[in-house]
């Protein structure tokens, strides 16, 4: 879109509507995500004990499953991420001005200052993790404090307090234990046919065999389509605690800013996997998908991040 004269127009977007907007999306996401979960425990149950009703009967066990799960992420998580990462707490009077930052935007956005960690790398990268407001914590990258201003740093600070307060954590928690019970539950179907579908194939004729193509490829497909999800809700979260980030600093170009130093460094974080990539501010493993137009990804495209923050009023 062009003004007069040729000069490009970016459309001015509301925070507020940014926000709302990639609620709604998550909400979805997550919705599709608990179907696809009903989805394949009906069928698996159904295999299992040759009826509908067994199906039906196997979808509360599936819950049980998840929530049993989610009780042991809920509480250990954190620990497991930080002891993962090697991140080191900071004590009382050290890293004065990142402390400085970290209180002064926990105070404006009304969360208790979480605690404080640094890792040893020269990768700039920071991430958010905990429960809840109130055992959270905030590791940040020797790198990033080395390389970003005070505008930059408080805009990355802004962003993880965000996922606090977005209490993005227990969304992006609940699409972990699903991601896991969805690949379990495929698991146990895969060998479930495998050791007893052609018995039942027999018992219940031709529409036992229709069942049982059915479910060997939902059980094939769907551990697929649950990462799928799961990094679109990721992605999602990202722009959400870029836009509140952005409404709490009311500086998002600061943000834009840090996205753009930490896009142009090289540095891979040696202490960052896969398991723990999208909790990162921005990809850690500087890995690049070869197709499927980023399906794949952790992370939205920094660009179109950048994007969106330019655009907000």
């Amino acid at each position: 879109m062009t003004q007069p004269g040729g000069q490009s127009f970016v459309p001015r977007v509301s925070l507020y509507d940014a926000q709302a907007q990639n609620r709604w999306r998550t909400v979805l996401l997550i919705a599709a995500f608990t179907l696809l979960v009903v989805g394949v425990a009906f069928v698996f149950g159904d295999i299992l004990g040759g009826s509908s009703n067994a199906g039906i009967a196997f979808i509360p066990i599936a819950i049980l499953i998840s929530f049993g799960l989610s009780l042991f992420s809920y509480y250990g998580g954190d620990k497991l991420v930080l002891a993962q990462s090697r991140a080191r707490l900071v004590a009382e009077g050290q890293e004065k001005v990142l402390r400085d930052v970290v209180e002064t935007l926990a105070l404006g956005l009304g969360i208790p200052t979480p605690k404080l960690y640094v890792i040893e790398d020269p990768a700039p990268n920071a991430f958010a993790t905990g429960r809840d407001p109130r055992h959270a914590s905030v590791a940040v990258t020797r790198g990033l404090l080395d390389t970003m201003d005070r505008s930059e740093l408080e805009g990355v600070i802004a962003h993880e307090l965000s996922h606090v307060g977005n209490r993005d954590i227990r969304v992006m928690l609940l699409v972990t234990v699903l991601v896991g019970t969805v690949a379990l539950l495929s698991d146990w179907l895969l060998r479930s046919m495998w050791w007893g579908g052609r018995s039942r194939d027999r018992d219940r004729g031709g529409g036992g065999g229709i069942l049982l193509l059915v479910g060997l490829v939902l059980a094939i497909l769907t551990p697929i389509i649950a990462t799928l999800i799961q990094l679109a809700v990721s992605r999602q979260r990202e722009y959400l605690a870029d836009a509140s980030g952005a409404f709490l600093t009311r500086y998002p170009e600061g943000l834009a800013n840090a996205l753009r130093k930490i896009s142009a460094d090289q540095h891979v974080l040696s202490v960052a996997n896969k398991a723990t990539a999208s909790l990162y501010i921005a990809n850690p493993l500087k890995d690049h998908p070869f197709g499927f137009d980023h399906l794949f990804d952790t992370h939205p495209p920094i660009e179109e991040r950048i994007k969106r923050l330019d655009a907000m009023a």
